[in-house]
């Protein structure tokens, strides 16, 4: 499962950090022409270090003077933790592909990130791949310090051999709208064919809330938690998503322990909300289908959903960074895109993906509705403290929603009054 490797640690870790100094930008200075031998970081996904391998191939065999040395993202107990204390060291590489956008504001308060803008061609390559998908990435001072690099576009997967055991259509079932998510949800419960409908983790570490809460909202509301500063979801939408998983959680339909396996690959929950990694992941596992997630009036095709992306960025310890900026240009290039999404079945975040791919599509015909949600898709806020921002939220959600010991209303209203005073002040 490509879920982010996030948790409470790197909280902790990146604030000690950067204290109240999240606006800083105190990015090193360095050579944007420099040439010469880079070191990148992929992530440890089997698909994606086979894709890295032949990518760095290709370029070493014809940059015999600019080679590029890869490896894994070193063990540590979180990923971004691991990457902060290369900036605190000085020792990251120039580029690391399996950057979250939920810690770009903190890694540029440490200082760590190269703005792409400090290329001649950077914004343009940026936009002219991206389009505008990319502009959501940009930081509040306006500059690019990530190449928006792939998505996971979250839709609602079902078991169909569920759905058919608990008398439910297989190939229209009712679940555009909240009503039908509900009743639908119930009548697979009540039928024995599935101990949950849907079993997303209770837990409260911080990014959990972009596999419950936040593809409902998105496609509910078309915002990012927050805009301009303010956070927008204790609003119609915000409250109506809360409403909709505190019945889930009140009538058991979704379950409420830790769960160490995969429920929806064991069959203990009917529905899960994952991206077009699933693929794969269920083929031999699940008979499954996939929909959009529900909203109140009813599912649509340009209905937004949350982008799940993982992003490249340059950082500052990158000496020849003109090496390091022409490797990642090479890298996302339409061939290497067209490879990636080959051998690892994610979206890359580029314009018109079904028209620029279409021998891909046609042989896999399975990924295309997912190819067609990839330009529908919302990531998380680019703002100053933005895993803090994560954690009160989720603190609030699971507290309300979860276990029911705080009103939802009440509880989203709360949060959003401190994440507005949180990101203000660390924009001081």
């Amino acid at each position: 499962m490509q879920i982010p490797r996030a948790g409470a640690a790197v909280l902790s870790l990146i604030l000690a950090v950067t204290g109240c100094s999240a606006g800083a930008d105190t990015s090193a200075t360095g050579d944007a022409t420099a040439r010469g031998a880079i070191d990148v970081w992929f992530s440890n996904n089997a698909q994606e270090v086979a894709w890295g391998r032949q990518v760095v191939q290709a370029w070493n065999a014809a940059h015999p003077d600019e080679q590029v040395t890869a490896q894994q993202i070193p063990a540590g107990q979180t990923s971004e933790a691991v990457i902060s204390a290369g900036i605190i060291a000085g020792n990251a590489p120039c580029l690391i592909y399996n950057t979250s956008p939920a810690a770009v504001p903190n890694f540029q308060a440490q200082g760590g990130l190269v703005p792409l803008d400090d290329f001649a061609d950077g914004t343009s390559y940026v936009t002219a791949r991206s389009g505008e998908l990319g502009a959501q990435y940009r930081s509040p001072n306006g500059k690019i310090y990530q190449l928006p690099w792939k998505s996971n576009p979250v839709m609602l997967f079902y078991n169909k051999t569920a759905f058919a055991e608990a008398g439910i259509s297989t190939t229209a079932p009712p679940l555009a709208t909240y009503t039908d998510f509900l009743a639908t949800s119930q009548k697979v419960v009540s039928s024995g064919a599935a101990r949950y409908a849907i079993f997303p983790s209770p837990s409260s570490q911080f990014f959990q809330s972009w596999f419950d809460f936040y593809p409902m909202y998105v496609a509910e509301s078309g915002q990012q938690l927050v805009v301009d500063a303010k956070a927008t979801f204790d609003s119609d939408a915000g409250r109506a998503v809360a409403g909709l998983w505190q019945q889930l959680y009140a009538q058991n339909l979704a379950g409420k322990e830790a769960y160490t396996g995969d429920a929806f690959a064991d069959g203990t929950a009917a529905m899960a909300s994952v991206g077009p990694w699933a693929v794969t992941a269920y083929q031999d596992k699940v008979e499954w289908g996939v929909t959009a997630v529900p909203t109140r009036a009813g599912s649509a095709e340009n209905q937004s959903t949350f982008s799940d992306a993982k992003n490249v960025a340059l950082y500052t310890a990158c000496t020849n960074r003109g090496t390091a900026w022409d490797f990642l240009k090479f890298s996302t290039s339409s061939e290497q895109d067209g490879e990636l999404l080959a051998m690892t079945g994610q979206m890359p975040l580029r314009q018109d993906l079904v028209r620029e791919y279409p021998a891909y599509f046609a042989a896999n015909p399975q990924y295309k509705v997912f190819a067609a949600k990839a330009a529908h898709v919302v990531d998380v806020p680019n703002t100053p403290a933005s895993v803090e921002v994560w954690q009160t939220f989720r603190d609030a959600w699971t507290n309300s929603v979860i276990f029911g010991k705080e009103d939802p209303g009440k509880a989203l209203a709360d949060a959003a009054a401190k994440i507005d005073d949180l990101v203000n002040r660390s924009r001081r």
